[in-house]
């Protein structure tokens, strides 16, 4: 079976600061990259980005109870925008912890990137309701 090799992938920061010396908007690239769109799939709304409906509508479900099955609904909703919008990543696991007494989630995700070497990448960050 022949391994789908990738190329390299790249985008700019999303703080928009140049980069002291060049001038040029610093640049994220191959593992930071696809890290940061991961993220920032998982925390856009629908219709939340005028010209895409890309988004999940995990929000709605900040909004109700704070335990295991709501955490389970937000797994599967990030796990279902991830497959269906970021083809560079498999592998993919998603785990949603409650915590009821801040009324959040803290979410690990956890992904492999196609066609790289690298181990599989994670990171986690907590989603809590805002008005």
């Amino acid at each position: 079976m022949a391994i789908k090799r990738s190329r390299g992938y790249k985008d700019i920061t999303l703080d928009f600061k140049p980069n002291p010396v060049t001038g040029d908007l610093n640049v994220l690239k191959n593992e930071r990259s696809i890290t940061r769109a991961v993220r920032n799939l998982v925390q856009t709304g629908v219709n939340e980005r005028f010209y895409s409906s890309v988004g999940s509508d995990i929000t709605e479900t900040l909004f109700g109870f704070v335990d295991v099955a709501s955490g389970g609904i937000i797994a599967a909703e990030i796990k279902s925008l991830l497959l269906r919008y970021e083809p560079r990543i498999a592998n993919i696991a998603v785990k949603a912890d409650p915590r009821p007494d801040s009324n959040s989630f803290e979410l690990f995700v956890s992904y492999h990137i196609v066609g790289q070497d690298y181990a599989t990448k994670s990171f986690s960050f907590i989603l809590e309701a805002t008005r």
